[in-house]
Formats: structure tokens, sequence, C-alpha cells
């Protein structure tokens, strides 16, 4: 089955953080990319001279794609996904205009209320970014 990440996620440009999604099990697990064409608009700000995709953007990423595997599954259909915590985050090489950044998600426990995951974010094979994931569901 092919996933449209417009499909799945709420968010919109300019805060979509997912180009593609490669692979998806409703409810367990996601894998996709971001493509990063470096003409986002932060990164004139977050280096000048030196343009660096800020952290959190990366944790951002993986909680999006946390979130389509989440929403694809039809026990959370028409709910959000909002952030509950970040846990032991580790950022582990910058990343730079026009590379692709990997991402992985594995969802953990689930409910009707809430949820975790972990998810790693990687170029070309290199770990740039780990972190646990937690969430809340709210109404749309």
């Amino acid at each position: 089955m092919t996933w449209r990440v417009e499909d799945l996620l709420p968010q919109r440009a300019p805060f979509l953080f997912v180009s593609v999604i490669d692979e998806l099990v409703p409810g367990e697990r996601a894998r996709g990319r971001w493509m990063l064409t470096g003409e986002e608009p932060f990164f004139v700000g977050h280096f000048p001279g030196r343009p660096t995709l800020p952290g959190v953007l990366m944790v951002e990423s993986l909680a999006q794609l946390g979130a389509a595997a989440v929403l694809a599954d039809r026990r959370f259909a028409g709910r959000l996904p909002f952030f509950g915590g970040i846990d032991k985050a580790r950022f582990r090489r910058q990343v730079v205009p026009g590379e692709v950044l990997d991402l992985e998600v594995t969802l953990g426990r689930l409910s009707a209320r809430a949820g975790s995951g972990r998810g790693v974010a990687s170029v070309g094979g290199q770990l740039a970014c780990a972190t646990g994931l937690f969430f809340a569901f709210a109404e749309r």
C-alpha cells in the first residue's frame, strides 16, 4: 500500500518535516525520509555561514512520522497526537542542506489516551539523532 504524507498528517508546509513514507505498519512502526533542499527558511538563521538543521526539528520529524504510524491505525482515526515528552534525545551528527534525513520510528505502548515510541534519524547510515517520544491524544 502507498501512504501519502498529506493523507495521514494534519501538518502542512512550512511545518511538515516528512517528505516520503517508505514503509508503514499501522500502530507499530514507520520508515520515511525528509529531503532537505537547503531552501528551508530556518537554514538562513541557523547558522549564517554554516547552515545546520536544528536538533529540535529532527525530533519533530521523528514525531511526525510516528504520528503517521499512529493515525494510520483505525483505532486512532480522527485523533491528534500531541507531544507529551521527549526522553534521552541525543544528537550525534550535524545535518546540512541537500542531505536526506532517514527516519525510523517504532511505537511502544498505545492506549486510548496516550502512547510512546522510539525514533532514530540518520544520514547515509550515520546516526544523527535518537530519542524516546511520548504523546497524548486529543480530539481534532
